[in-house]
């Protein structure tokens, strides 16, 4: 570790950043992938709201700046896209 005051100081209020900022990022990575699970199960339903509950989770973590608005942006697309295969793929059957 540095012997600057400054670089300490830094590192100490990093690691209290990365420690608060880890919670919102487990809230959100579990909340995807339970949304994930919803959609490979099939209820329509379920599926919608665990997918609603993970965009705001999304939306909590770009609010907050723990991951980039084009990142959260991403994660969003992606999971509606999910959704609306799977809903199509239902009508299709």
């Amino acid at each position: 570790m540095s012997s600057a005051k400054t670089a300490n100081k830094i590192a100490r209020s990093a690691e209290r950043r990365r420690l608060r900022n880890s919670s919102t990022k487990t809230r959100m990575k579990t909340a995807s992938g339970g949304a994930e699970k919803l959609i490979e199960g099939g209820e329509a339903k379920s599926a919608q709201e665990g997918v609603a509950t993970a965009m705001s989770n999304i939306d909590r973590a770009v609010s907050k700046g723990i991951i980039h608005r084009n990142k959260g942006a991403r994660l969003k697309s992606r999971l509606a896209k999910r959704l609306n295969q799977a809903a199509l793929k239902k009508k299709g059957d």
